[in-house]
């Protein structure tokens, strides 16, 4: 079965996105999900050794994100609330992050993400609020769809 071309080029837009660089990850997203896959490096981490929680956000907000943009085909779409969870540190190993969407409205997706580590443990866990923007997806860097 072929890859929906929104989920693609949501993919490369994710990709292109130059923080990426810093971070490496992979990303599989469809409908109504994504998972981001990193390798934990120390050049990530704070000074006690771990995973800064920066980084434990942006997994757990772009699983989030790309899981509600997957349901919106026209726009961008924006974080407008966050909430996370810090249940472990990291240290080592491969991070996945798993975002899906639990509530949409007319304008509005909620959706959760939870963090695993390299034996699914979970590492944190949060949620947020996602809004349709004014700006078309076609504008967006390495959007292609």
């Amino acid at each position: 079965m072929s890859k929906d071309p929104h989920c693609a080029a949501l993919e490369k837009m994710y990709l292109a996105a130059p923080i990426n660089t810093l971070v490496q990850p992979t990303i599989d997203v469809a409908e109504g999900q994504a998972t981001i896959t990193m390798e934990v490096s120390e050049r990530l981490f704070h000074s006690a050794g771990a995973l800064h929680g920066s980084v434990y956000f942006k997994m757990l907000d772009d699983a989030a994100f790309f899981a509600a943009n997957s349901l919106e085909r026209e726009m961008f779409v924006l974080t407008v609330s966050f909430t996370i969870q810090f249940l472990r540190p990291l240290r080592t190993g491969t991070v996945r992050s798993v975002g899906r969407v639990v509530g949409r409205g007319a304008s509005e997706y909620t959706a959760e993400a939870v963090l695993y580590d390299t034996d699914d443990t979970q590492v944190a866990r949060g949620s947020g609020v996602f809004v349709r923007s004014r700006i078309p997806l076609r504008e967006a860097s390495g959007y292609a769809g």
